[in-house]
């Protein structure tokens, strides 16, 4: 069972258990470096080998992510702001489907956690710990694998893929207009962070310059200890 632990003070209202018998996994990175694919063949792995597999991430609440991806779009939201979004987004997910799908024996796997947005946020200069005390409710994942890519091999996937994002691109914060140029200020940026808050949070390093195949062996080789006292569903 995974015993409950959260990274500051706060919980759920309402949610007293100390224990509960699924496991939390989360799949890390910045854009482009292959956190779906990898979930996504997680997932069907798991389930054939008889686990019970749920699936969640970034701004995918029911309550606000419909909304915050609204508001992103119109590249108004301040820092604050935009936090507060996701803290809450965070929340309404943690609520709604982290925490009972690992009350109900699941394997939660998740394409992002907060680690993330106060990876971003501490790149637009956002205070360390007015960050980590707004996330504090946050359960201890029970691992977080952190894929990461050199970021001349992640432009052209990003390319190949739906572009360079407005966010990702740090247009917000970065100066002038070459798209580019931004990107790769923005995300070595992002990269310092990510390596920064990974020693904190424990990240379980991950070479994603690797093909799929090596990466997705690397990640099974890793979840079994974690999976060990685990029964399979069926």
């Amino acid at each position: 069972m995974t015993k409950i632990r959260n990274y500051g003070a706060g919980n759920i209202p309402g949610f007293d258990a100390a224990e509960l018998p699924g496991r939390l996994v989360v799949i890390e990175g910045t854009d482009g470096v292959g956190r779906s694919t990898q979930v996504a063949l997680l997932h069907e792995w798991l389930e054939a080998n008889g686990y019970a597999v749920t699936q969640t991430g970034l701004a995918r609440s029911s309550l606000v992510g419909p909304g915050l991806n609204r508001a992103k779009q119109g590249h108004i939201l301040g820092n604050t702001t935009l936090n507060l979004f996701y803290a809450t987004d965070f929340a309404d997910r943690l609520e709604k489907e982290i925490i009972p799908a690992l009350r109900a024996g699941f394997v939660c796997l998740t394409d992002r956690y907060i680690y993330s947005v106060i990876a971003r946020a501490r790149v637009r200069g956002v205070d360390y710990e007015w960050l980590k005390n707004l996330f504090g409710f946050a359960l201890v994942p029970d691992a977080v694998f952190y894929l990461e890519a050199d970021l001349d091999r992640l432009v052209p996937r990003v390319l190949s893929g739906e572009g360079f994002d407005y966010w990702e691109s740090g247009m917000d914060i970065c100066a002038g207009d070459d798209i580019y140029e931004n990107y790769r200020a923005y995300q070595s940026q992002l990269l310092e962070q990510f390596r920064a808050i990974g020693k904190e949070y424990k990240f379980t390093w991950i070479d994603a310059n690797r093909p799929v195949q090596e990466i997705f062996v690397d990640l099974r080789k890793h979840l079994g200890p974690i999976l060990k006292d685990m029964r399979p569903a069926v």
